[in-house]
């Protein structure tokens, strides 16, 4: 884990307000590699608020610009899949001159790296926002062969339920059609029991997991921490999937 000074590389981390897991991606993180966080204004789950979530995201994303960030990663799954990463992306690099990544971004290189086309979907969210989902990513080319939610009605309940809820969740999907499984939602408890879900005999792909591996990647950071997941390990990567 994590805590120190980035003397390596300092990421600018935009993430819900109302989440409560933005420490996910700093205690997966490698020594000298710091997220600095700027909240974004997200108190309830739907999809009017996903997409309200990046409102005003030139503001906060100028925020992290005075913290001399290299990268800024836009960290909420379901907002950056229904604004669009190009959109975000575009809009933040106009307002910073600061390169950033999204979730979607994340989730998309990553299930490309392990060769997924079709997945198991997990999420904490309501119909709406899963159908949104599983939507987007038949337009990515990847299939939902099956799926399961505990949908949750705020951000602070997505965050308050211990990591073995969500692992107890993954295990109920039948997941012998699937080439991998997704859990969607970088606003949960999932990084303790990544490794534990994969002895499924399938790769796990979380969001904050995935953006964590993508930022890395895209600053051309070697270190591929273990103890969360075959992904972040490494283990799936070949000379066309380096950034």
């Amino acid at each position: 884990m994590s805590l120190g000074f980035g003397y390596r590389a300092r990421i600018g981390h935009l993430y819900p307000s109302g989440g409560l897991c933005d420490f996910e991606v700093q205690r997966m993180a490698p020594p000298g590699v710091q997220f600095v966080t700027t909240r974004m204004p997200f108190a309830r789950t739907s999809l009017e608020s996903d997409k309200a979530v990046v409102a005003d995201v030139e503001s906060h994303a100028a925020l992290l610009a005075t913290a001399g960030v290299s990268l800024i990663a836009m960290n909420c799954t379901a907002a950056s899949m229904a604004v669009g990463a190009q959109v975000i992306n575009q809009r933040i690099f106009d307002a910073t001159g600061i390169r950033s990544v999204t979730t979607t971004d994340a989730i998309l290189a990553a299930l490309h790296a392990v060769g997924a086309g079709r997945v198991a979907l997990m999420t904490p969210y309501p119909r709406e926002v899963v159908e949104m989902e599983i939507a987007f990513l038949a337009r990515h080319g990847v299939e939902v062969v099956c799926e399961i939610a505990d949908p949750c009605s705020t951000p602070i309940q997505q965050g308050s339920f211990p990591a073995s809820h969500w692992a107890d969740l993954a295990r109920q999907l039948d997941t012998d059609n699937a080439d991998a499984m997704l859990i969607s939602c970088a606003g949960i408890q999932i990084s303790d029991v990544i490794e534990a879900i994969e002895r499924t005999g399938k790769p796990v792909i979380t969001s904050n997991q995935a953006l964590l591996w993508h930022c890395l990647r895209t600053l051309g950071l070697a270190d591929r921490p273990t103890g969360f997941g075959s992904l972040l390990a490494g283990n799936f990567e070949k000379g066309a999937y380096l950034a």
